[in-house]
Parts: C-alpha cells; structure tokens; sequence
C-alpha cells in the first residue's frame, strides 16, 4: 500500500472534494439539535460527511458539553473548561433519537479528565435512556479512556450498550505528538477490558491515516487490535482542522484504502469501514447489521 501523494499541498487532491447536502432532512436534524440543546461531534469535530449525514436523517450525538479537558494535535473540539454535567441531558439525547426515528444511534463525548468518573455515569444515564424510550435502537457509544479507570469502564458497560468504540486514533511512535496527554497501551487495554467484563459486547476501534505512520506500523496496530478481540475497525484519512494542528504528512489514495479494507478482513475483523471520508461514526450501523453478531 503506497501514499500516492505526499503533503504538503496548496490543494487537496480530488478523492478529497466532496458536495454539500441538504434538504428537508437535513434542516429536521438541525432543527432538532438547536431546539434540544444539543451537540454533536459531527459539527465539533468539523466531519466532512455531515451534510451527508444529516441529510440521512442521522447524526453523533456529543454529551457532557463541548469542551473537552484534552488538547490533542489533530481534534478541532474546543478544549478549555467545561461546564457541570447537564443532568437533563440524557432525556434530551433520547427524546432527539425518538424524533428522528433513529434505528441505530451513536453516542460519544469530550474527554471529562476534571470529573471524578471521567463522566462514565453520565454516559450510562444517556445509554439507559436512549434504550428506555427507543427499545428498538441499537446503541453504540465512543467513549474516552477514562484515564485508564476499571471501574469507570464498568459503570459503562453496565449500562449494555450494543458497540463499546474507542478509537486508538494512530500509531504508538505517533502518540507523543498526535495524543500527548493519552496512552497508546492504556487504550489498547481498555479494549480488552471490555471483552473481559462482558464477553458479548462488540468492540471497535478506529484510526487516521496521513499523520506519518508508516504501512508496517499500521500492520501492526492492527494485530494489536486483533489480539485483544477487537470486531470492527474504522481507518480514515486525517484532515488537519487548521494550521495549528499535527500537519498532513500524506493523502491516502482511494486505491490503498481499498487495500486496507480487504487486508483487516483477511486478518480476522468482523467489519471494516476504510475511506478517505470514513469516521468513526460513518455507516456505524450498516456495519453493526452486517456483521450478524
């Protein structure tokens, strides 16, 4: 697999230029977001598919406010203090996935480093009330590290979600530059930790391309996932959300994604979404629903 084109570059090339959607959809999802208070890591996080999204009548529902505790090189969240908990926020997050008839819904967060839990009760409170009000939906929640806390991931995977998700985001080399305040083995282990808590719950993870790794790197991140009973797998093409953020150091070809795609299946993943495009989120339930598990 080979980066067919090295960054820097004053255009990106053409596999990156996507149109905009909207629609009535799209102004339902929006409607709904503004009315409902709500954040969604679709906006935060400045995702190129959210105009495809929300013109699908879906989104990533953002919880525990929009300032994250962390400050890491390729995220374009905001990151400085937050604010408390809302907690009216788990019915609000339920109540929009009502709305919006969503059959599968994926729920993450800012990184909560200043609370106690990391915000795991939180999140299980959204969880509970998700599938309270929607016993059809199928939940899936990106959660953060919880600063390495067994008993924080517990209170999680109490709350019987259908996909527990945390990305490794890149390489081990990378991580003093891309993700300074996280731990590559820490993330690899809550991974495993949730295999161990609860053996029928899915796992995923996910990781950029572009920041600098190398193909034998990725290789190896890859068994890395594997040898902890990791399922499903996201790999995406990395795009700097500005100029002081980690660099694009190559674009991915279409071609080499491809690849990638069929080398994790080969591996043993359940399901793998591999794209310039894809995120963390994108298609989540197609891939859910197509694994059959």
């Amino acid at each position: 697999m080979k980066n067919e084109i090295k960054a820097p570059r004053s255009t990106k090339p053409p596999w990156l230029k996507k149109r905009l959607s909207s629609g009535r959809h799209y102004d339902k999802v929006v409607g709904l977001i503004k009315s409902g208070n709500l954040h969604t890591v679709c906006e935060e996080a400045h995702c190129p598919n959210l105009g495809e999204c929300f013109s699908n009548g879906t989104a990533t529902f953002m919880v525990l406010g929009d300032h994250c505790t962390r400050n890491c090189r390729f995220c374009a969240v905001q990151h400085g203090p937050p604010e408390p908990p809302d907690k009216e926020e788990p019915g609000r997050v339920a109540d929009a996935v009502k709305k919006m008839e969503l059959r599968y819904a994926v729920i993450t967060s800012v990184t909560r480093d200043d609370l106690p839990d990391g915000g795991a009760a939180h999140f299980a409170a959204v969880i509970r009330a998700v599938k309270q009000q929607n016993p059809g939906t199928k939940v899936e929640v990106l959660i953060p590290d919880f600063q390495g806390s067994v008993k924080n991931l517990k209170t999680v995977v109490a709350a019987v979600p259908h996909v527990l998700n945390h990305n490794l985001e890149t390489v081990p080399r990378l991580y003093p530059q891309v993700r300074p305040q996280a731990n590559y083995h820490q993330s690899l282990k809550l991974i495993q930790r949730v295999g161990a808590i609860d053996p029928g719950l899915a796992t995923k993870s996910g990781l950029m391309l572009g920041l600098g790794e190398r193909n034998d790197e990725v290789k190896e991140v890859l068994c890395d996932l594997l040898s902890v009973g990791c399922a499903f797998l996201t790999l995406g093409q990395y795009l700097a959300p500005s100029k002081n953020h980690h660099p694009v150091v190559a674009y991915i070809s279409p071609e080499s994604f491809l690849k990638w795609e069929q080398t994790a299946l080969e591996m043993g993943f359940r399901g793998v979404a591999s794209g310039p495009f894809v995120r963390s989120s994108f298609h989540a339930g197609e891939m859910f629903e197509n694994s059959k598990i």
